[in-house]
């Protein structure tokens, strides 16, 4: 089971809140995925993150946690993905919730399973986006933002986010150019083989999640998409 997310090609999103059969996350975590993650925006709670985690903890496969509210932090995942939203207009969502959770659990966390994610959100209809009071940033503000996360905060994660819709692949292209050592993560609205292998042309990772629970057979046909040596 290899845990070292600079290594992961591609990975399923699950969402706490949503339903999905013993059958069909069996098929997702047998598919050569390099992970789960877990998160979401709405009704995120401990009770379901916790479920979830224990199902998925059946397969020998990284299960980590993406935090998007400290009432739902559980223990047991391999690492726990923590967002700083470069494009909010809110500064809560840029430090302040990260400043409350290490006040409240420093000392519970364990330093080696925390990796920080710079995130831009794209999405303006995305539950996400408004949540965190985005703003629509345009393609050298995106591009800036990935070099403070590489060159500033040295953040080992640069995540582009078009939350459910499919995004811009000259964009990724575009952050993909300045960024050398943080790795770019993908994710939005990929459905079809074709686009999991378009975005991957210039992401490092690309996630797959709302597809899950609508086109699910498709879903799960992109992992053969774009994993090394199957990506024809």
């Amino acid at each position: 089971m290899n845990v070292e997310f600079t290594e992961w090609d591609h990975v399923f999103k699950l969402d706490p809140a949503k339903e999905i059969s013993d059958i069909n996350l069996e098929k997702l975590c047998e598919s050569g995925t390099d992970a789960i993650m877990i998160g979401g925006t709405d009704n995120v709670t401990f009770d379901n993150v916790l479920e979830l985690m224990y199902r998925v903890r059946q397969y020998a496969l990284p299960c980590v946690l993406e935090i998007s509210t400290i009432d739902a932090i559980s223990p047991g995942f391999d690492r726990y993905f923590v967002p700083t939203v470069f494009n909010s207009t809110e500064k809560k969502w840029v430090i302040d919730i990260q400043h409350e959770a290490i006040k409240q659990y420093s000392h519970l966390m364990n330093w080696d399973e925390i990796v920080m994610e710079g995130y831009c959100i794209l999405n303006p209809e995305a539950k996400a986006f408004q949540k965190t009071n985005c703003f629509v940033p345009n393609l050298n503000d995106i591009i800036s933002y990935a070099q403070m996360a590489e060159k500033m905060f040295h953040l080992p994660i640069f995540y582009i986010e078009y939350s459910g819709t499919y995004g811009d692949p000259n964009v990724v292209k575009e952050v993909k150019r300045v960024l050398s050592e943080t790795r770019l993560f993908y994710g939005g609205g990929i459905t079809t083989k074709e686009e999991a292998k378009e975005m991957k042309q210039y992401a490092d990772t690309i996630v797959v999640g709302n597809s899950i629970y609508t086109h699910f057979t498709e879903a799960l046909a992109t992992v053969k998409a774009v994993k090394k040596g199957n990506n024809k």
